[in-house]
């Protein structure tokens, strides 16, 4: 019997100190106005009192933030809210206003699927692209041509752009691929030499599946693989085979002309094979228009 009076002791505390604390907190402008949008009873509130403060601290937080760089809360861009979850509460993390803004405005790279790429590629824009060399000029009439082009007639050819280390040939079709993906364009950027390296990786048939069928495709640095017949015939040639057939638009970068990229095609371990080169860079011949630009080494 006296154990039983001790507990209903300590149970009649712990409610006078959740009351107390409950009511106190209850004193916060914040705090009575996020509790009363749940609509829950105090009954269930107030066990929840010191979760509740922290989520108070992190809308205050919130409310005087000026970016993401000025956010105090425990999780940057987001802010830990309490919600009624059919009648119980819940907590979960919601993204700020500047974490929302941020992610709709790169809510395009959810189109383009990069492999082994620089990440400054996914920031590419027209806008910054490099506009004082009129050697980049034909380049630039070009690929703003396509744009125009593509959306009208997907089937357009794509471009195989040869030129000098540096001048920025990824970068331009980047930007391009980038301002079709904020159209909701499918597209996909792959740097061929890394690419290539994976060919014995366990998810390296998915990637390829992925990239032989992607609308929009640049093969980037073609030409600076170290060639094996395997990756020319069983990788290169099925891929552009493909792509040929079925009308997908496909670019080209490359340090090599395609008279000098069927001759590196043409060599490999088992010896010259100029034939099977030939065909490859026919298939090329198919699939794009050949423009060169030589210009100023931007990476210096």
């Amino acid at each position: 019997m006296h154990n039983v009076l001790e507990n209903m002791d300590s149970v009649k505390t712990n409610n006078i100190n959740l009351d107390y604390e409950y009511k106190k907190a209850s004193s916060n402008t914040n705090f009575k106005l996020i509790t009363k949008n749940l609509k829950l009873s105090s009954i269930e509130l107030k066990k929840y009192t010191s979760i509740l403060e922290e989520c108070c601290k992190e809308f205050e937080h919130c409310k005087d933030c000026k970016d993401l760089l000025d956010c105090k809360n425990k999780v940057e861009g987001y802010c830990y809210l309490p919600i009624n979850n059919n009648g119980n509460l819940s907590f979960v993390y919601r993204s700020c206003r500047y974490n929302q803004a941020l992610k709709n405005k790169n809510k395009y790279l959810n189109n383009i699927s990069f492999f082994n790429t620089p990440e400054y590629l996914k920031e590419a824009n027209l806008q910054n692209i490099y506009k004082t060399d009129k050697n980049r000029f034909n380049v630039i009439n070009w690929l703003m041509d396509f744009l125009d082009a593509f959306e009208s007639n997907k089937k357009c050819k794509g471009l195989y752009l040869h030129g000098n280390f540096g001048c920025g040939k990824t970068y331009l079709i980047s930007a391009i691929f980038n301002e079709l993906a904020k159209k909701d364009y499918k597209s996909s950027i792959i740097f061929w030499p890394e690419f290539l390296r994976q060919t014995f990786y366990d998810d390296f048939n998915e990637k390829f599946e992925y990239v032989k069928k992607v609308p929009l495709l640049l093969i980037d640095d073609i030409g600076a693989e170290g060639l094996t017949a395997w990756n020319r015939d069983e990788i290169l040639c099925p891929l552009l085979q493909y792509r040929m057939d079925n009308n997908l638009t496909t670019f080209f970068t490359s340090n090599l002309n395609l008279k000098q990229l069927e001759e590196h095609l043409s060599n490999s371990k088992n010896g010259v094979d100029q034939i099977k080169a030939k065909r490859i860079v026919s298939r090329i011949e198919q699939l794009t228009e050949d423009l060169e630009m030589i210009s100023k080494n931007l990476r210096k």
